[in-house]
């Protein structure tokens, strides 16, 4: 199996975490995306990465890979199948993650293309989401359960890259819950693991 990826994008991180938490033997393949191959282009034209090639079926968007992975094999129910509930919302999140945090983390992040608002502006537009994150990690350690689950894996890499826009103001903002749930991703094994060079 072929994973297409790159490092630094947020789709593939997620993909990767996973894969390497499902154990699934996988061959990274890392991807110039000014010089795409043409074995990529042959499998997905759109010429995105994440890409994975499982010898039996090419999965081209992050969460088909991760929920591909999660089928195979999920040790602590990252799938959230003991809670229905709990499952859907983990839906819903990502969606919502996907489509408004995404968008708000490029203004904020590009603000100097965006001129009709400031840095300051595009920040305060996400905080909505921030105290969202921080009411669910009340007396939980991860977002959904008292472990982790896709929901958590799925997030992590847009909030990392929200956090590293200012890191001087998230390390000091009012979200002491969504900043140590962050820092434990970033400290853990896997996220170790996925990220190496």
């Amino acid at each position: 199996m072929i994973l297409y990826s790159f490092r630094r994008c947020p789709w593939a991180m997620r993909a990767r975490l996973a894969l390497r938490y499902a154990g699934c033997e996988v061959e990274i393949r890392e991807v110039a995306m000014k010089n795409k191959p043409a074995e990529l282009l042959a499998l997905s034209p759109k010429g995105t990465v994440p890409v994975l090639d499982t010898g039996a079926e090419v999965l081209e968007e992050s969460l088909d890979i991760m929920r591909w992975a999660l089928a195979r094999n999920d040790p602590q129910d990252w799938r959230l199948q003991a809670d229905a509930s709990a499952a859907q919302q983990a839906e819903s999140l990502i969606a919502r993650n996907d489509s408004t945090f995404k968008a708000q983390v490029n203004l904020y992040k590009y603000a100097e293309r965006y001129p009709a608002y400031s840095r300051a502006q595009y920040r305060q537009q996400a905080e909505t989401w921030l105290a969202e994150l921080e009411g669910l990690l009340a007396g939980r350690p991860y977002l959904l359960a008292n472990h982790p689950s896709i929901a958590d894996a799925a997030l992590l890499p847009l909030m990392r890259q929200f956090a590293g826009v200012e890191p001087q103001w998230f390390a000091e903002a009012a979200y002491p819950r969504l900043r140590s749930w962050l820092q434990g991703w970033l400290a853990s094994d896997l996220f170790k693991a996925v990220m190496a060079k």
